[in-house]
């Protein structure tokens, strides 16, 4: 139990911190005495879990800075139950889009793709693409334990909380989606399960999501959380997504690039959405934190497509992915009002008009980028049914 504090010494967040891990560590110890036998080689993964557990208790303990309690959106809302009337209209407009962008794994047509990866695709593209495909297996689940364990409970308008739900739904229809795609593109059970377990099994993707777990658990604001996540679906992402791209433009693996496309078109959309949020925040990390959190990611993802994960694998430019990446961060870091720090140009063509830009006209189209008919109507009318057209 924790010990009696004198009420007239306030309890610092520091404190509550180290009183926490000891009590961990004393319960720790005690279970350790009953661990059976047999469980023995089970022992590092099961540290590994409580450890883990560790930080993350000490992170909601810390979580909440004096900056953070400062902010608007991350105040304790008693209307935070009740939608209307809406207070905050971008945010609640980008639900709507959301809510229009809805899709499922069942609606792309994978039919022509399996001839294709026999056949079409080498033996080092076949690597590239299924290794790629783990990680995004993967991603979106850790994605969704962020907003489960911390943004949903962080931020308290309830125009954000019905993005972040809606968001935790169509992420786990990206999961499924590159579920689907390893289950019907590898036959090898073996190799099935090994892609499965990507974090654990392939040592360049489990260095990303250790990066993104460590932001998960971390006691920093909720300012510099929401960019280590928009660096996470922002820039981890870009360069897989821009390989699969750079397949259609070759014109192969018809269901994984239009499964690629929906995907990239909602990731660029909740990157969008954390920009948004961060500029409704009132105290800001400094511009050279941002972009240390910004550069930390790009060196990650440039190592992850350059030297672990080659793309010269499908026949890529290494160098120009490399520039891609640093323009991707370059639209981040302004989007986030931060100045550039690459001051890169776009390098591919063929990735001008995807979703990552942030800036098309993606949920103003209607059939042709695939969006729910109506939703984002403006003119009442057009909802509506009428008899009074011409025939």
């Amino acid at each position: 139990m924790l010990k009696a504090q004198n009420p007239n010494v306030p309890t610092t967040s520091s404190k509550k911190a180290t009183t926490l891990l000891s009590e961990l560590k004393v319960k720790d110890s005690k279970k350790a005495k009953v661990v059976p036998e047999q469980s023995k080689q089970e022992e590092p993964k099961i540290e590994e879990m409580l450890t883990r557990k560790k930080i993350h208790l000490v992170a909601e303990d810390l979580a909440r800075s004096n900056a953070d309690e400062e902010e608007p959106i991350l105040k304790p809302n008693p209307k935070r139950f009740v939608l209307f009337p809406i207070k905050y209209n971008e945010v609640w407009q980008f639900y709507k889009k959301a809510e229009a962008s809805f899709w499922t794994a069942e609606e792309v047509d994978l039919s022509k793709d399996q001839n294709d990866w026999d056949n079409k695709l080498t033996e080092d593209e076949r690597y590239f693409v299924s290794h790629v495909l783990a990680f995004f297996s993967s991603s979106d689940g850790i994605v969704n334990e962020n907003l489960v364990e911390r943004f949903s409970n962080d931020v308290q308008i309830p125009e954000a909380r019905c993005f972040y739900g809606f968001q935790i739904m169509i992420e786990n229809i990206h999961s499924e989606m590159y579920s689907l795609l390893i289950d019907t593109y590898v036959k090898e059970p073996a190799q099935r399960e090994y892609l499965f377990d990507a974090i654990e099994t392939i040592p360049c993707i489990r260095k990303k999501a250790e990066w993104a777990f460590r932001w998960i658990s971390s006691g920093k604001s909720f300012a510099e959380r929401l960019v280590a996540f928009a660096a996470v679906e922002g820039i981890f992402f870009s360069g897989s997504f821009a390989s699969i791209f750079w397949l259609k433009k070759r014109g192969l693996m018809p269901g994984l690039t239009f499964s690629n496309e929906l995907i990239s078109r909602d990731e660029g959309l909740h990157c969008d959405f954390a920009c948004l949020l961060f500029s409704l925040l009132k105290n800001r990390p400094s511009n050279a934190t941002v972009t240390r959190i910004i550069t930390e990611a790009v060196t990650i993802e440039k190592e992850f497509t350059t030297e672990a994960l080659p793309v010269g694998l499908i026949g890529m430019n290494a160098i120009l992915m490399c520039q891609y990446i640093e323009f991707v961060a370059d639209r981040l870091l302004v989007s986030l009002g931060v100045p550039k720090s690459y001051h890169a140009e776009n390098p591919f063509d063929f990735m001008d008009l995807i979703s990552l830009q942030g800036k098309t006209n993606f949920f103003e189209k209607r059939v042709s980028d695939y969006q729910r008919a109506g939703v984002m109507n403006k003119d009442p009318a057009e909802k509506g049914f009428t008899l009074e057209a011409d025939f």
